[in-house]
C-alpha cells in the first residue's frame, strides 16, 4: 500500500475489487472492509459501519459506500478516484460479457453457472451483514437491537423502514 500516495492505492484497490464484483458492491463488502479497515487501516469498523450506513439510507447506487471512503480517506479527489476505480471496469466487464451471455442463452451451462452463482452471491452478502454487525454492535444495547432487527427481517413482513426509524428513536434518546 503507498501511503504517501492515497488516490494511487484508492484506484488500485477499488480496480482489483471492483473485477470480482458480481451482484454488486454489497458483494465485495468483506473485501473492501479488508483492505480499508485491516489492510490500510483508513477507517475502524465502526467507522466503516457508519459509512455503509450513511450509503444505504441516502439515495442513489448500492457503491456508494466506496464514494464515501474515497471521501474520506482524499477528499473530493479521493470520492472521483474510488468511485470511478469502482465503476469503470465493472462497467466495460458487464457490456462484454452481457452481449455474451444472451449469445448463449439455451446453452446448458449458463443454466450451471447461474446455479452456481446463486448461493455464491448469497453467501457473500451474509458475510458482508456479519462483518457490518461486528462494526455496529459495539455495546450491548446495540448488539441487542442488530439481533432483533434480524429476527424481525427474518420472520415477520414488517418493512425494514420500521426498524430504522426505531434505531432512530433509540439513538436520539441516548439509549443505543
Amino acid at each position: 500500500m503507498n501511503d504517501s500516495n492515497p488516490l494511487f492505492a484508492l484506484a488500485i484497490q477499488f480496480l482489483a475489487i471492483s473485477i470480482f464484483a458480481v451482484g454488486g458492491a454489497n458483494v465485495v463488502l468483506p473485501e473492501i472492509h479488508r483492505q480499508v479497515v485491516d489492510v490500510a487501516g483508513w477507517m475502524n469498523d465502526v467507522q466503516f459501519a457508519q459509512t455503509f450506513a450513511i450509503a444505504q439510507a441516502a439515495p442513489g447506487p448500492n457503491m456508494l459506500v466506496v464514494t464515501l471512503i474515497g471521501w474520506h480517506v482524499a477528499g473530493i479527489w479521493g470520492a472521483i478516484v474510488a468511485t470511478l476505480a469502482m465503476t469503470g471496469p465493472t462497467c466495460v466487464i458487464a457490456y462484454v460479457v452481457g452481449g455474451i451471455w444472451h449469445r448463449f442463452r439455451a446453452a446448458r451451462w449458463r443454466r450451471v453457472v447461474q446455479g452456481a452463482l446463486v448461493p455464491l452471491t448469497i453467501g457473500l452478502i451474509l458475510a458482508s451483514g456479519l462483518i457490518l454487525a461486528e462494526g455496529a454492535a459495539r455495546s450491548y444495547p446495540t448488539a441487542a437491537y442488530t439481533l432483533l432487527t434480524v429476527a424481525v427481517l427474518l420472520f415477520t413482513r414488517l418493512s425494514p423502514l420500521w426498524m430504522l426509524a426505531g434505531g432512530a428513536v433509540l439513538g436520539a434518546a441516548g439509549l443505543i
